[in-house]
């Protein structure tokens, strides 16, 4: 038996996938940052969402990635989950533009000039570096464009039309009326779920069809199974994230899952009316196969809108119905334990993921603030135990929470790097590092604070600072919040504003001298007798905690400042 046409059939559709991610990458470092503005912008209501959904999976051809970003929007709470299911339901119109290229790249003897020509000007794009972002488009266009074409030439050379094993095998698979919809709408979404590639299944698809081994009928079964088959990717990144994130993974489904249905009540004459725009008769012989590869397109597309057009006016009862599909956690806390924008899985590019991973910085950074919020009321507290232990235990768990994001947002940058970078997201990465670094730093004063409260309230029950001593850690409590809100400020700016970085300047040299101002107070209080020395250790450790998470805070911002120069 002759392996070799197997070989360059599975050597073509991994050419396939691999032009689709170099090209999806290119499109997404040209233009992601600007693309993931008009998410959070555009989405003012159904149709605007609509819209942007269908032009972001546009450009960048993948529906996975939209969706990715959609759910970590929602997450974030930049989007509501009914802003977040029209988007969806815009990459569901968008990501039919993709089985429009396969059928263009798909056909022509002329194809061949084109990507050899393609290859030649991504390369001279690409090693002279200028316009590499257009160049690797460019070379994965081409990639994926000579997958198809290969793809298509070693499908005829094997003649699967004349085999008979092949021949009798298919011919029993589509015997069965119904039952073999299903069976066909089950294998693929079970391939699409396997290799994580629509587009893949979909060339395959209609590889099959035009050399005339697969029924047009199955072969649009097998489309509607890819459908529900590329769902999984969103749900299962969002397993990690938050109820409303999840929620909108679960609308994806949703209506996939719908408008699956809804076409396979009348799957044959719908299929039919899409074979008569076309120009195509489904049940006379077709002398010309290649016309099936556009009833696929022409079906998943016309399926896609269909769908659209019917659900774009029953969002809030699909919401509902997710929410109810999906509960709330019966702690609501418990979501402030995960990450916010970075979930089980990295963005089809590193360049987009280092945007994700500054987003959950600056959630970092919040959390830290809203820890060391709880200590001044923690300073306040009377001698009930039991509202003290509760609080205490607050902060205990945002101490947790902290040692944990420092953890996954490193191993989320770890991975981030093994992808292809630029020189510049090299070193935002190796900046990150440090900050999370020193944020934990942080988190870890603000923890130390508290256990110096707890410390002097377990050690001298019958003893207190004094009302001097109250207002000296209020008024250093009250620089050390200043200082990270500034920190909050400059850590989210995409620049630089030398106004803001004096300003953080002036507050740690502040801390600085009111630290040694009430260090050598703090001395003579204790000779006069004011209070006595154990309270004064006390007094102080908190004075000088506060001084070093000062110091980690100025950290964290000559980290940010550095590669955003």
């Amino acid at each position: 038996m002759d392996y070799l046409p197997l070989i360059i059939l599975a050597g073509s559709v991994a050419l396939l996938m691999y032009g689709m991610k170099v090209m999806s990458e290119g499109l997404q470092k040209m233009a992601g940052s600007k693309l993931r503005q008009v998410l959070a912008k555009m989405t003012t209501n159904r149709f605007t969402g609509l819209l942007t959904g269908a032009f972001i999976t546009t450009s960048i051809q993948s529906s996975t990635a939209t969706t990715v970003m959609t759910v970590s929007f929602v997450s974030a709470g930049l989007l509501t989950l009914t802003q977040a299911i029209s988007v969806i339901m815009g990459a569901n119109i968008g990501t039919t533009a993709t089985a429009w290229i396969m059928v263009l790249g798909g056909s022509g003897n002329y194809m061949q000039y084109v990507v050899y020509a393609a290859i030649v000007f991504a390369i001279a794009c690409i090693y002279t570096n200028k316009r590499r972002n257009l160049g690797e488009f460019v070379m994965g266009l081409a990639l994926l464009l000579l997958g198809l074409t290969t793809l298509s030439a070693n499908a005829k050379g094997m003649h699967l039309d004349q085999n008979v094993a092949v021949q009798e095998f298919f011919g029993r698979m589509s015997s069965m009326g119904y039952g073999s919809y299903l069976l066909f709408l089950f294998i693929g979404g079970l391939l699409t779920c396997s290799v994580q590639s629509s587009a893949a299944i979909m060339a395959i698809t209609m590889t099959l069809c035009s050399a005339g081994v697969l029924d047009i009928y199955m072969g649009i079964a097998l489309v509607m199974g890819e459908n529900i088959g590329t769902t999984v990717t969103s749900n299962v990144v969002a397993l990690s994230a938050s109820t409303q994130a999840r929620r909108a993974a679960m609308a994806h489904m949703v209506f996939n899952v719908f408008g699956v249905m809804w076409v396979f009540s009348i799957f044959p004459y719908f299929v039919d009316f899409v074979c008569w725009m076309v120009g195509c008769d489904p049940h006379g012989e077709i002398q010309d196969k290649s016309i099936l590869t556009v009833v696929l397109a022409a079906f998943h597309t016309s399926f896609n809108i269909c769908n659209v057009l019917i659900l774009i006016w029953f969002i809030k009862p699909l919401e509902k119905l997710v929410c109810k599909i999906i509960k709330p956690k019966a702690n609501p806390e418990e979501d402030e334990a995960r990450l916010t924008y970075i979930g089980g899985g990295l963005l089809s590019t590193s360049e987009l993921s280092i945007l994700e991973a500054k987003k959950e910085v600056n959630v970092f950074a919040a959390r830290c603030h809203k820890m060391l919020g709880f200590i001044p009321a923690l300073l306040k507290m009377d001698k009930k135990d039991e509202d003290f232990n509760k609080l205490f235990s607050r902060i205990e768990k945002y101490e947790n929470i902290t040692d944990n994001m420092e953890v996954q947002i490193a191993d989320y940058l770890n991975k981030v790097s093994e992808g292809r970078l630029s020189a510049e997201g090299k070193t935002e990465i190796q900046h990150m590092m440090k900050q999370i670094s020193e944020l934990e730093s942080i988190g870890d004063s603000c923890y130390n604070l508290a256990r110096t409260v707890r410390r002097k309230r377990q050690n001298s029950p019958e003893d207190d600072f004094t009302e001097k001593q109250y207002e000296h850690l209020y008024n250093m409590l009250k620089l050390a919040d200043q200082s990270i809100e500034q920190m909050k400020v400059i850590v989210a700016s995409d620049e630089v504003n030398p106004m803001d970085l004096n300003k953080s300047q002036n507050i740690e040299m502040e801390i600085n001298n009111y630290r040694k101002l009430l260090k050598n107070q703090n001395v003579d209080d204790i000779n006069k007798k004011l209070y006595d020395y154990q309270m004064g250790v006390y007094y102080m450790d908190m004075i000088s905690e506060c001084e070093k998470l000062g110091d980690y805070v100025m950290n964290v911002i000559e980290c940010a400042t550095l590669y955003k120069r």
